[in-house]
C-alpha cells in the first residue's frame, strides 16, 4: 500500500496589488477564432437521483476561475455520482463538458464537499453546472476578491486589482505604506469547514503614525471567528507613517480535511489466478503526486490499482479497480503506478494490486507566508 501525504498550510494569502494595465487583447487560436478571456462563476443546477429531485443540505461555493471561449459560447459541466446513507456524494465522475476552456477543475472536489440529507442511499445522481461569464470590468468585485484568495487560473490580472481598489483609495500612492509589524490570527484556534477555504477581507485606513483605523469587514465567507480574529490582527499591525485611506488586507483559513471513505481490503480485490508475490521491491519508486484540485480543498481519497509485471520489471496492464470519493483519484493513481518499475525477476508477476491512499498531513506544516498586501 502506498500512502501519499502532502502537507497543507493554514495561513494567510497576502494579495499583491499591481499598477493598472491595458486589458489583454483576445487570444486567437490556430483556427483563427478569437477567444475571449472571461471570469467564470459556476452556478449549480438541480440535483436528481434516479430522475427524482434531491435537496442539498450544504454546498460550498465553487471557486471563481478564468476561461477562454468563442464569444457567446455557454459553459456547462455535468457530473454523475451516488449518495451514501450519511448524505455524502461518492463515485463522482465528470460526465460531460461543453463550451469554455478552463485550466482548473474545482467542481468535482466542491461536489465531494457537498452534503445531502441522511437516509437511504441514492444512485444514478446527476448535477449540471452552468457558468456565468463576465469581463473583468463587469465582474462582481466580490468574485474578483474571492479569485485573489484562490487564483486557480493564474494570477489576477492588473485590471482586476484596479477593480478591487476602493473608491478614493490612496493606499497605492507612492511611497506606499510598508508593514513594520504584521500581526496574524491564531489560525489553529479558528473553526474550519471541511472542503472549503474561508476568507475575510479587511478594509482599513491609516492615521499619520501608521496605525490602522476605521476597520471594517469588506467581504468574506461569513466565518465570524475568522472575521473577528482578522480584525484584531489588522488592528495590531503597524505601518510606516503617513495617512492613507482605502487599504485592504485578506486572511484565509484553509479547509478542514475531509477524510476518505472506507476502503476495501486489497486482498479482496486480487484475482484468484494472480501470482503476485508480497514484498516485491520497487526498482523505481512511484512518483507520488496528489491531484491538485482535491488537495486545494483538503479532500482525501484512495484508489485500488491492478497491474502485471514483466520479468525485466516493467509495469503493464494497469487498470483501476475502484476509487473513492471520485474517479479523479483512480486516474491519478494510474499515473503513479505507471511511473514506477519493479525489480527484475525470473518470471514476472500478474494480478498485482496496489492500494494508494491520498492523505493530507498537518504534522509538517510550513510557516505562514508573508507578502505585500493591497497598497503596501
Amino acid at each position: 500500500m502506498i500512502t501519499l501525504r502532502p502537507c497543507i498550510a493554514v495561513a494567510t494569502l497576502l494579495a499583491s496589488a499591481q499598477a493598472p494595465a491595458v486589458p489583454p487583447p483576445p487570444i486567437v487560436t490556430d483556427q483563427g477564432i478569437a477567444m475571449q478571456r472571461k471570469v467564470l462563476n459556476w452556478m449549480p443546477g438541480e440535483v436528481r437521483c434516479g430522475g427524482q429531485a434531491v435537496a442539498v443540505i450544504a454546498m460550498p461555493r465553487p471557486l471563481v476561475e478564468f476561461g477562454l471561449s468563442p464569444q457567446g459560447d455557454t459553459a456547462q459541466r455535468s457530473y454523475r455520482f451516488r449518495i451514501d446513507a450519511a448524505g455524502r456524494p461518492l463515485s463522482i465522475v465528470q460526465d460531460k463538458s461543453a463550451g469554455w476552456h478552463v485550466v482548473a477543475d474545482d467542481l468535482g472536489p466542491m461536489l465531494a464537499a457537498t452534503r445531502f440529507g441522511a437516509g437511504a442511499p441514492r444512485v444514478d445522481c446527476v448535477i449540471t453546472f452552468t457558468a456565468q461569464a463576465s469581463s473583468i470590468d463587469d465582474a462582481a468585485v466580490r468574485d474578483l476578491m474571492a479569485y485573489s484568495i484562490s487564483p486557480i487560473s493564474g494570477r489576477l490580472p492588473p485590471e482586476g486589482w484596479k477593480r478591487i481598489a476602493p473608491a478614493g483609495s490612496t493606499c497605492m500612492t507612492a511611497p506606499r505604506p510598508a508593514p513594520l509589524n504584521r500581526a496574524f490570527p491564531d489560525f489553529d484556534a479558528l473553526p474550519a469547514t471541511p472542503g472549503a477555504r474561508e476568507w475575510s477581507m479587511i478594509g482599513y485606513d491609516l492615521d499619520a503614525r501608521g496605525r490602522p483605523v476605521h476597520l471594517r469587514i469588506v467581504e468574506g465567507t461569513g466565518n465570524r471567528a475568522l472575521d473577528a480574529a482578522s480584525m484584531k490582527a489588522v488592528r495590531g499591525s503597524r505601518f510606516t507613517g503617513g495617512a492613507r485611506a482605502g487599504c485592504l488586507y485578506p486572511y484565509w483559513r484553509a479547509a478542514a480535511t475531509l477524510a476518505a471513505p472506507q476502503r476495501p481490503d486489497p486482498a479482496s480485490l486480487r484475482p484468484e489466478n494472480g501470482n503476485c508475490p508480497g514484498g516485491h521491491a520497487w526498482a523505481v519508486e512511484p512518483k507520488l503526486t496528489y491531484p491538485a484540485a482535491w488537495r486545494r480543498r483538503a479532500i482525501e481519497g484512495w484508489a485500488a490499482i491492478a497491474y502485471d509485471v514483466a520479468p525485466w520489471g516493467g509495469i503493464g496492464n494497469v487498470r483501476v479497480l475502484a476509487s473513492e470519493p471520485a474517479a479523479a483519484f483512480g486516474q491519478q493513481a494510474l499515473q503513479i503506478v505507471q511511473s514506477a518499475r519493479k525489480a527484475p525477476s525470473q518470471s514476472g508477476a500478474s494480478g498485482c494490486v496496489e492500494m494508494i491512499r491520498f492523505v493530507m498531513d498537518r504534522n509538517d506544516m510550513p510557516a505562514d507566508g508573508e507578502a505585500p498586501g493591497f497598497g503596501e
